[in-house]
C-alpha cells in the first residue's frame, strides 16, 4: 500500500507540474531526455503513464565512454516494449573546450533539432530536489546573486523540470519497486568533479532539507523575475545610445538596479562579448559612483551625474 501511495504522490506532483509549467495543453506532446539513469528512468516511467501516446523518448550518447552505447541501447529496449518512440543521438563534433560544458551545450542543441523535426511541444529533463540543492550551494559557494541562487530554473524555453520538488531517493525506489531498468554513470562517483564531491559531503548531512531548499530556490527564482521586468522598464526610460557608446541617464539608484543596467548597457554594447566577471562589476560601479572612469573589456565607464559607456582607447 505504501509503495502504491508513493507512486501516486510522484505522478500527482509531476501532473501538478507539468500543468503549471505548459498551460495544461492536454493535446501537448513531450520528449524525455533520458540518460538510462535511476531519475530519467523513472520521469520516462511516469510520464508514459500520465500521457499514453502523447510522449517519446532521446538519449544522447556523447561517445566519451564504451558503455555509453550499451546504456542508449537499453533505453531503447524498454521503450520498445513500452511503446515509445525513441531516438539516440551523437555528437557532429568532436570535443572542444571544458569537457562537461561542450556535453552540456551539444546535448541541449541535438535534442532541440531533434524535438523541432519530431513536432514535440515541449522537453522534460528528470532534474530533481537534490540536484537543486547541489546547484543553490556550489553557486553560493562561488558568490552567486538572485540569478544564480535561483538554481536551475523549472522552465527554460521549450525545456521544463518538473521533478525539482521530488526527491531523488524516491525515484530511485520507484525505478526499482516497477522493475524499471537503469544504469549509474560511473562519473557520478569521480570525487574530481565538484558536483560529485559535494553530493559525497550532503550524503552525510540529513539536517538539511532539499525540498525546502528547492522552494527558496523557486521563490528567488520569482525575484529575478520581478527583477528583470523592472530591469525593462528602466532601461527603456533611461538608457539610451550616443554615438558609438551608451548612457544612463538616472542613476540614483539602488546598486542592484545599477548592476544589471550596467550589464544590459554592455550587452547592447556588444552583444558577442561575455559579460564580465561581478568582482569587475562591482568595481566599475564604486568608481562610477564616485564619478571617475574605469575600464570594463574593450569598454570605458564614466561617472557622474549620469554614466556613459564608451568604446575604450586604442592600447598601445
Amino acid at each position: 500500500m505504501q509503495l502504491e501511495s508513493d507512486r501516486a504522490a510522484l505522478e500527482a506532483r509531476l501532473a501538478q507540474a507539468v500543468a503549471a509549467l505548459t498551460g495544461g495543453d492536454d493535446a501537448a506532446r513531450f520528449g524525455i531526455a533520458v540518460s538510462g539513469g535511476p531519475d530519467s528512468m523513472a520521469l520516462l516511467f511516469l510520464a508514459s503513464q500520465l500521457y499514453p501516446g502523447r510522449v517519446e523518448a532521446v538519449t544522447v550518447d556523447h561517445r566519451l565512454r564504451p558503455e555509453a552505447a550499451e546504456e542508449a541501447a537499453m533505453v531503447a529496449r524498454w521503450c520498445a516494449g513500452a511503446g515509445v518512440p525513441h531516438a539516440i543521438l551523437t555528437p557532429d563534433a568532436p570535443v572542444s573546450g571544458n569537457m562537461q560544458n561542450w556535453a552540456r551545450t551539444m546535448r541541449y542543441r541535438l535534442i532541440e533539432e531533434w524535438r523541432q523535426a519530431r513536432g514535440i511541444d515541449w522537453i522534460m529533463t528528470a532534474h530533481h530536489a537534490d540536484d537543486q540543492l547541489e546547484t543553490m550551494i556550489m553557486r553560493l559557494n562561488r558568490g552567486s546573486g538572485v540569478s544564480g541562487l535561483a538554481g536551475v530554473r523549472a522552465r527554460a524555453g521549450r525545456v521544463i523540470r518538473p521533478l525539482l520538488g521530488a526527491r531523488k531517493a524516491a525515484l530511485v525506489a520507484l525505478a526499482q519497486v516497477e522493475g524499471v531498468p537503469f544504469v549509474q554513470d560511473p562519473s557520478n562517483l569521480d570525487r574530481r568533479f565538484d558536483r560529485t564531491a559535494l553530493r559525497a559531503t550532503l550524503a552525510g548531512a540529513d539536517w538539511i532539507d532539499a525540498e525546502a531548499a528547492g522552494r527558496s530556490a523557486s521563490a528567488l527564482a520569482e525575484a529575478e523575475a520581478a527583477l528583470a521586468w523592472s530591469i525593462e522598464a528602466l532601461a527603456a526610460a533611461h538608457v539610451r545610445q550616443e554615438g558609438a557608446g551608451w548612457r544612463l541617464a538616472r542613476t540614483d539608484l539602488p546598486r542592484e538596479y545599477l548592476r544589471r543596467l550596467l550589464l544590459h548597457m554592455l550587452a547592447a554594447a556588444d552583444p558577442d562579448s561575455p559579460a564580465p566577471r561581478g568582482e569587475a562589476i562591482d568595481r566599475a560601479i564604486a568608481q562610477a559612483l564616485a564619478g571617475r572612469k574605469s575600464s570594463l573589456g574593450d569598454w570605458l565607464l564614466t561617472g557622474g551625474h549620469s554614466w556613459i559607456l564608451t568604446p575604450a582607447p586604442a592600447r598601445r
